[in-house]
């Protein structure tokens, strides 16, 4: 009884773990049919997911395109419209220049025609010269007979009256050389001092001659000065600039007349002031690294103004001081910029005349390189320049071209007609110098006004920038001494009443007229 009482036990135990063992299975099934499920359902997913992305990435793809190619058409629409304008230009420059040759060739058959009828005038002069000298023999018998004087004793007695006349007008004509240099000499003074202040490496006024360099605080001031002031003499010493430090707020000045040390100078206090470290031997440091790299910069700037100038590689001295212009002004005008744009005016005028435009080129760049040394050197700057040039074996031309553009030296040659006409153009157009458009009519007119005050005065103008007035005159009031005479006393009341750069010069023009009638 015990035997199947175990026995059943035993059976139930089995069945139960087989059913067990089934429902385990039956689980296990299940659940690895829903991680199928699962993973199929995941793989759909990430399937979507990429396709999604694909479709996103050619969409911008295709917008990254149709970008670029906008772009490219933008960039070969604008290509296309400056070489139009290009060819715009170009074709009016030809036009223009086909008109010119035309007038040339017209001005020259009028030449021509003026020339026949000069000679034919030329004929008649001699015809009634021999017809006067006639006339004059039988005149002078007539006068001998009728005076009962010789020719010798008339002679004499005319000289004696045209000696006492003469000396008349030489003393009248002296008293007026005399007032005009002196109304003159004002002006003349003012011009050589400009001059020779560009040159001078001193001190000078504060207007034209001072940087300011911006503080980030007051406290800066302080560190600046320096215990008892060691700094700011350690750096006036180093730089040979003078700092001044005053009640501007967040701000310190640097005041001298040498445009370069003045750079150096305020070059080296933002540095010292960024750096923060400010004592003597950190200011001797950075004077004298700021000092090399400015030695470059003049030299580099010197090789670029040859460069913009079409000019071959110059001497590195004359480069040097071609690189100093940059620092100088002259009027508020850049003397470097100033000679490159007469560089530029001599060759295209020599190209227009056939000379050497190279040579014009190099005569305009060096025209004013004598700004660049300094007052040790003595003499005009033009000279001094031409002489500095002649150690580097400049040709004749340029070097007379270099000392006669301010009529110093007598002109020998085309090149220094050129360059003295260039840099009239370029100190006198309008904005090249301080001088603003209201000041620039007021001269003008001023000029028509003075020569209006004269009597028999028909037309007046002002001309090349105020630099040439023409007064027309009606003849039946003014006559040819009187057009002398209104000349000098026009020139006098301009140089009284007016300021103005450089000269002016006066043309009275008086036009004779002669008409008759034929029946």
């Amino acid at each position: 009884m015990a035997t199947e009482s175990w026995l059943f036990a035993v059976g139930g135990v089995l069945a139960g773990a087989g059913v067990s063992y089934v429902i385990h299975r039956f689980r296990e099934r299940a659940l690895r049919a829903e991680l199928a499920i699962r993973e199929r359902e995941r793989a759909d997913q990430a399937r979507s997911e990429s396709e999604t992305l694909k479709a996103e990435v050619r969409l911008a793809a295709q917008q990254d395109l149709q970008r670029w190619r906008d772009d490219q058409d933008r960039e070969l629409e604008s290509e296309r419209t400056r070489f139009s304008a290009a060819e715009d230009r170009l074709s009016e420059r030809e036009a223009s220049v086909g008109r010119q040759m035309e007038r040339l060739v017209e001005q020259q058959e009028e030449v021509r025609r003026r020339g026949e009828s000069l000679d034919v005038a030329r004929g008649q002069m001699d015809q009634e010269r021999l017809e006067v000298r006639r006339l004059s023999e039988e005149r002078r018998s007539q006068l001998e007979s009728l005076s009962g004087l010789s020719a010798l004793e008339a002679r004499t007695l005319l000289l004696k009256e045209v000696e006492q006349e003469s000396s008349r007008d030489a003393a009248s004509l002296s008293r007026h050389i005399l007032e005009n240099a002196r109304s003159g000499a004002e002006e003349q003074a003012r011009r050589i001092l400009a001059t020779a202040i560009q040159r001078y490496a001193g001190k000078h006024t504060y207007e034209t001659s001072t940087a300011t360099v911006a503080l980030p605080s007051e406290e800066m001031k302080g560190r600046i000065i320096g215990r008892d002031g060691r700094n700011i003499r350690s750096f006036e010493s180093a730089t040979g600039i003078t700092v001044l430090v005053d009640d501007t707020p967040n701000a310190v000045v640097l005041s001298g007349f040498d445009p370069v040390r003045r750079e150096v100078a305020r070059q080296s206090m933002e540095r010292l002031i960024l750096d923060g470290r400010i004592h003597p031997t950190r200011i001797e440091e950075v004077v004298a690294a700021v000092t090399v790299e400015m030695d470059d910069f003049i030299l580099r700037k010197g090789e670029d103004a040859a460069y913009r100038a079409g000019q071959p590689p110059v001497h590195p001295d004359v480069a040097r001081m071609l690189g100093r212009l940059h620092f100088r002004h002259s009027y508020s005008q850049n003397v470097l910029e100033h000679s490159l744009e007469v560089a530029h005016l001599c060759g295209l005028m020599a190209a227009e005349l056939g000379e050497d435009v190279l040579a014009a080129r190099r005569s305009g760049l060096l025209h004013d390189i004598g700004k660049a040394l300094s007052h040790e050197v003595e003499g005009p700057h033009a000279k001094v320049g031409a002489e500095f040039l002649r150690r580097f074996n400049e040709s004749e031309a340029i070097l007379n071209a270099v000392a006669s553009h301010h009529e110093e030296v007598p002109q020998e040659n085309c090149l220094a007609i050129l360059v003295a006409a260039a840099d009239a153009i370029s100190a006198t157009r309008p904005g090249s110098r301080s001088e603003g458009m209201t000041t620039y009519l007021q001269r003008l007119e001023n000029l028509e006004r003075i020569a209006f005050e004269f009597a028999g005065v028909e037309r007046a103008f002002a001309i090349q920038a105020g630099r040439e007035l023409r007064v027309v005159v009606k003849p039946d009031q003014v006559d040819d001494h009187a057009s002398v005479r209104m000349a000098r006393e026009l020139a006098r009341r301009i140089e009284e009443q007016l300021l103005y750069p450089g000269q002016i010069r006066i043309t009275v023009v008086r036009e004779t007229r002669c008409v008759e009638f034929a029946k």
